[in-house]
């Protein structure tokens, strides 16, 4: 095996560690990691639309298969962050991060192809995303460093906005407190294939809802988001902007999934 890629025994323990902190609360005792971190971790997005399907993915380190190593080993399907949305654990260094068809006929096809170098003890995300072409089998890529504060304050949680919706002008989120009405803009405008930094919010509850500049109408809207204080965030905005349904899978949809 390469020495730059993933100790599957640890990609495991990462998993399994990430569902345990998931089920407990802010004021639970934090066990730290005794180790110092020398790798990098990733996450992976399949955000990638489709009308009216898109494939499920594996993604991939170079030929290392990152998702899908932990039973059940099914791929991850559109809308999903890959292994539960935990961190997956690698060697730093340079790499080619693919999102890869996970059955079928086109199985192991790559859709989403992005180059990058991950340095040691950073975290990344990589994001399959836009308008999936179902006739060439391509999508859209992009990764990101999480490069949330390192210093906890119980009091606020930070709050990051990703844009992945292919057919959607730059987008401005708010957040309104659901106890006090207080409203927040937690973003300036976000391009397509961008994202803003992390921000500071008040620990609460929300209304989430983004817009187009220098518009009152909201084009996405998500309630009652808790913003747990100490906590980072990531709310990703997917799907297509010209859907209109309040059901389908494909309406434009605000993600939100924990960095920390």
């Amino acid at each position: 095996m390469d020495h730059r890629t993933v100790n599957s025994s640890r990609l495991f323990a990462t998993l399994l560690c990430a569902a345990a902190l998931a089920s407990c609360d802010k004021n639970a005792v934090q066990v730290l990691p005794t180790e110092p971190v020398v790798d990098s971790r990733v996450k992976f997005f399949h955000f990638a639309v489709g009308s009216p399907t898109v494939p499920t993915v594996n993604f991939y380190a170079d030929s290392t298969k990152m998702t899908g190593v932990v039973p059940p080993a099914t791929g991850t399907a559109y809308g999903a962050a890959a292994n539960g949305g935990a961190y997956s654990s690698i060697a730093a260094g340079p790499y080619t991060l693919t999102g890869r068809i996970s059955s079928g006929a086109d199985i192991n096809r790559p859709i989403a192809t992005i180059d990058t170098t991950l340095a040691t003890g950073k975290s990344y995300s990589f994001y399959m995303i836009g308008l999936y072409d179902a006739v060439g089998k391509i999508a859209d890529a992009f990764v990101l460093e999480d490069n949330y504060p390192a210093q906890v304050d119980y009091a606020i949680a930070h709050v990051r906005f990703v844009h992945t919706i292919g057919n959607a002008a730059p987008l401005t989120l708010y957040a309104a407190n659901t106890v006090t009405n207080d409203t927040l803009t937690v973003t300036g405008p976000v391009a397509y294939k961008s994202a803003s930094g992390f921000i500071a919010v008040p620990e609460g509850v929300y209304n989430l809802f983004a817009r187009y500049t220098d518009s009152t109408d909201n084009k996405i809207t998500r309630d009652a988001v808790s913003f747990v204080g100490g906590h980072a965030y990531t709310v990703g905005a997917r799907g297509n902007i010209t859907v209109t349904s309040t059901t389908a899978s494909t309406r434009p949809i605000l993600d939100n999934t924990a960095n920390r």
